[in-house]
């Protein structure tokens, strides 16, 4: 049976306090379910953000989409997590993934490393944190089937679910025993850290694997998707031309077919969303800070259904 819809928006650009604060009420007014923040240099420091997001509105769940293992220490990171989980009631999603900018490691002062070397230092992450977190009854990987989280044994606040982002191998079978939400990038890292977008038949074989390795689990994860263009018009093929020079590699229409760009006009866009959870079991999905407001017709259709 499939979940009902989740929508959530990365928040990307810094800002003031109150201008943070309208850009999270502004999400909850348009219904989005969880506002996150990434983990990049330059963009907003996830914790102190959620925070914030936490103390201007009252429903939406709050999500760090995703941390780069790499910037974090397990003890420091088990801190963080359950502090901000407090600060927020219990609205925390916490987010993993390996960190894939170069640039960003060297800004930092640390080891980019191989990418085994990276996955190894994740699962490290995820399994110390399980371990940290645990014993205050914060535990992560707990299953929290229809979207509610459960209460820890001693009624104290909800657990923490866990959100891995992958699409390698490694980080599939990873995502299969740990994680409550997986998180499919629709791409696959390039040189330099760019980013190359997935086909929708290359990540339907990502999501055999994944569904391989997940088998054996008594309740299923949460498959999210992030969307990384979102237009509505009734010229497809105009609203696409101005990507082209950023995907050279793909023709006008491969652009279009990609799961991650959802063009079209409303009725269109739902569809297509639609399409995304019967093909692929993509319930929540997450659109990036610019499209915000662009994509909150789909929102408003299709939330919790």
């Amino acid at each position: 049976m499939s979940r009902p819809f989740r929508f959530g928006v990365s928040l990307l650009a810094p800002a003031t306090g109150a201008e943070w604060a309208a850009k999270c009420r502004r999400a909850e007014e348009l219904g989005y379910d969880v506002i996150t923040v990434a983990d990049h240099l330059g963009m907003p420091a996830p914790f102190p953000s959620l925070v914030a997001a936490a103390q201007a509105t009252r429903r939406p769940r709050l999500g760090t989409f995703v941390l780069n293992a790499a910037f974090w220490n397990p003890a420091l990171l088990a801190r963080e997590v359950a502090t901000t989980n407090a600060l927020t009631g219990g609205r925390l999603e916490l987010g993993l993934g390996t960190g894939y900018v170069p640039a960003e490691h060297e800004a930092a002062g640390l080891p980019f490393g191989t990418a085994r070397e990276r996955v190894d230092h994740l699962l490290r992450m995820v399994e110390e944190l399980e371990r940290l977190l645990g014993a205050d009854g914060s535990s992560l990987g707990t299953p929290w089937p229809g979207g509610k989280a459960p209460q820890t044994p001693d009624g104290g606040p909800p657990r923490v679910p866990l959100l891995i982002g992958a699409n390698g191998d490694r980080m599939l079978r990873m995502a299969a025993e740990h994680a409550d939400i997986v998180s499919f990038t629709g791409a696959r890292t390039g040189r330099n850290g760019t980013l190359e977008p997935l086909s929708a038949t290359e990540l339907d074989g990502r999501l055999a694997l994944y569904r391989k390795a997940s088998a054996g689990r008594e309740v299923p994860a949460e498959l999210n998707l992030l969307i990384q263009i979102v237009s509505v018009t009734d010229d497809r093929a105009a609203a696409v031309r101005p990507w082209l020079p950023r995907l050279p590699l793909l023709t006008e229409r491969e652009v279009l077919e990609l799961p991650v760009v959802l063009i079209g006009s409303a009725e269109q866009l739902v569809d297509q969303v639609r399409e995304l959870r019967e093909r692929f079991g993509f319930s929540y999905l997450t659109v990036l800070e610019p499209n915000l407001e662009v994509f909150a017709p789909v929102v408003d259709a299709l939330r919790g259904r």
